[in-house]
């Protein structure tokens, strides 16, 4: 009735994917490297090699090589809970002919003892989202309807979200289902927010496909690039202030200075709010470097760089 499948990059946590849905549910794992040596995993699972094409292809791939009415989709790196098999059984077994998917349900758990970080925010948000295909099961005549998932979708976002909105607009229902799986937080540091903002050019293809209403067909919130674009330089001007010491005594171009900051970092806010200007560091005579707003140019980008480990200019 249903084969899953699993696209991967050979994370670490596959193997818990897999021994979680269990030996009775045909798995096909979608091996997406480039190259490497054989995936580890059982016997009964089948591997697919996509070549390294991202997770749209990858579980095209996946999907093409089932033979059963319904395809559940999963990440390499969640954990469907004790009783998963049976439970997405029973949440497709009597659903409707219109029906073409079911969600599973997405626990995400956060850390309690301090503030989670941007990218534990960014996966809790997984929780409340539709149609994730972190769990997510579909009839394969739908997926054959659709086409499949939009391979100029490059990076694992927004192309679960494109293939829902088609499904629908051919007239599937997509439902909720009663089975759980947990989507564990990865542990990203200070360069998640940046990563993060390479999701605009996939945004940017939504509303190309889907108009200017996608945001709200899939119950997201209004696109927020400028605030998050100005936070993340913020954040790396932060950043910068840990190494202002090591930036002073090579006397980084651009770094010190009120007036120094004549070029726009790669990446940040359009020039608009304080007349183009965006958070950094001066040096103040007599209190040393301080944050500031003035004009981003290649200093502030060098602070980001030696602040991350790499050897300034």
């Amino acid at each position: 009735m249903i084969t899953v499948v699993i696209p991967t990059v050979g994370r670490a946590t596959l193997g818990d994917t897999v021994a979680a849905v269990g030996p009775d549910v045909p798995v096909i794992v979608v091996d997406d490297r480039r190259g490497g040596p054989p995936l580890g995993v059982p016997r009964h699972v089948r591997v697919v090699r996509s070549g390294g094409k991202g997770p749209a292809a990858a579980r095209n791939a996946g999907w093409r090589a089932a033979d059963t009415p319904w395809v559940a989709f999963l990440d390499d790196d969640v954990v469907p809970e004790p009783g998963w098999a049976e439970a997405v059984w029973k949440d497709l077994v009597d659903l409707p002919g219109d029906v073409a998917g079911s969600q599973g349900r997405l626990v995400v758990p956060l850390p309690s003892w301090r503030r989670p970080t941007d990218a534990e925010r960014h996966t809790a948000g997984l929780s409340g989202a539709l149609w994730a295909t972190a769990d997510m099961a579909y009839r394969r005549t739908a997926l054959e309807a659709a086409g499949g998932f939009d391979e100029r979708f490059p990076r694992a976002y927004r192309e679960d979200a494109d293939l829902a909105l088609r499904v629908t607009a051919a007239g599937g229902r997509l439902v909720k289902g009663s089975r759980r799986t947990v989507h564990p937080v990865r542990a990203d540091g200070f360069w998640a927010s940046v990563r993060f903002q390479r999701g605009n050019a996939d945004d940017a293809l939504m509303r190309r496909l889907h108009g200017p209403g996608w945001r709200h067909a899939i119950g997201g919130a209004p696109g927020r690039l400028r605030i998050h674009a100005l936070t993340t330089t913020a954040g790396l001007a932060s950043a910068a202030l840990a190494t202002a010491a090591t930036l002073a005594r090579r006397r980084a171009p651009g770094m010190l200075g009120a007036r120094s900051w004549e070029r726009r970092m790669p990446g940040s806010m359009p020039a608009r709010g304080r007349g183009g200007r965006v958070p950094g560091l001066i040096r103040v005579p007599g209190r040393g470097l301080r944050l500031r707003w003035g004009r981003p140019g290649p200093g502030l980008v060098e602070a980001a760089r030696v602040a991350a480990g790499g050897a300034a200019a």
